[in-house]
């Protein structure tokens, strides 16, 4: 077991307390004001995590504290081994599947297909009818429950699949864009047993995914400076197959990362 000097870690948390508060500065302010922002709240309201949790640093398994109670990896395990053990399942299986690029963000189309309401309170950039049309000329793709649990009644039949929680592990691929943000998800569940670095990673990753989430759905985010991309046209499709390419890349370091950890455990 190592142990870090106080030095060093109090130096190395002072850091990331200073990152971290750059990082949401923005999205703290927001809330200070009560404004609301419909791409990067929602990392704080479907996400657990605070930013004050956020802001604490600390080593992951294996490192000690000098000046600290150590990290007792038996009691974690007793209360969250069987998350532990879920999790490691389900990030071993996506990591062994190749990356599917043709989902093309539909879940967020098929979130208000045929519906009179929408998930957010901004225009839709086809209308309604340019919605459903969309959603009925190209299909649905998507692999991940926690997306297709939000699909409208008249969209979820439209699915080629038919994910459920129990076949999550089954279901699960690195090219999907909620599994991608869903590793900061795992990662701070699993904390003190990952690292507040590889938490803080995650949720930059998860943030820009966000983005590319909002700028393919068929919302009108043009107010807020998001340039849509327009997956209705062969040039939208080829841009966010290559950016949700790049994000699958970047997720795939991460989940090793993660995974080591809980191989460490």
């Amino acid at each position: 077991m190592e142990v870090m000097a106080r030095s060093e870690w109090e130096a190395r948390a002072s850091s990331h307390a200073a990152a971290v508060d750059a990082l949401l500065a923005p999205h703290l302010e927001r809330r200070r004001r009560g404004i609301k922002h419909p791409v990067e709240d929602f990392l704080f309201e479907y996400y657990s995590y605070r930013p004050g949790q956020l802001r604490r640093w600390f080593p992951g398994v294996g490192v000690d504290l000098e000046g600290m109670e150590p990290f007792d990896l038996d009691a974690f395990l007793e209360r969250r081994g069987d998350t532990a053990r879920w999790v490691r399942d389900l990030l071993a299986a996506t990591a062994t599947r190749p990356a599917q690029l043709g989902c093309f963000g539909l879940h967020e189309w098929a979130m208000v297909y045929r519906s009179p309401e929408t998930r957010h309170d901004w225009p839709l950039r086809l209308g309604a009818a340019g919605t459903d049309a969309v959603v009925q000329e190209r299909g649905v793709r998507c692999s991940h429950f926690d997306a297709f649990r939000f699909f409208t009644p008249s969209a979820r039949p439209l699915n080629v699949l038919q994910p459920t929680r129990d076949t999550q592990v089954q279901n699960e691929q690195p090219g999907c864009l909620h599994a991608t943000m869903d590793l900061y998800k795992w990662a701070y569940k699993l904390a003190p047993l990952t690292s507040a670095d590889l938490i803080l990673d995650c949720f930059r990753l998860a943030r820009d995914v966000r983005v590319l989430d909002m700028r393919a759905s068929p919302y009108d985010f043009a107010a807020l400076g998001y340039e849509p991309v327009r997956i209705e046209t062969p040039e939208g499709r080829a841009e966010y197959a290559a950016t949700q390419r790049g994000f699958a890349e970047r997720g795939g370091v991460l989940r090793a990362r993660l995974l080591q950890a809980l191989t460490t455990a």
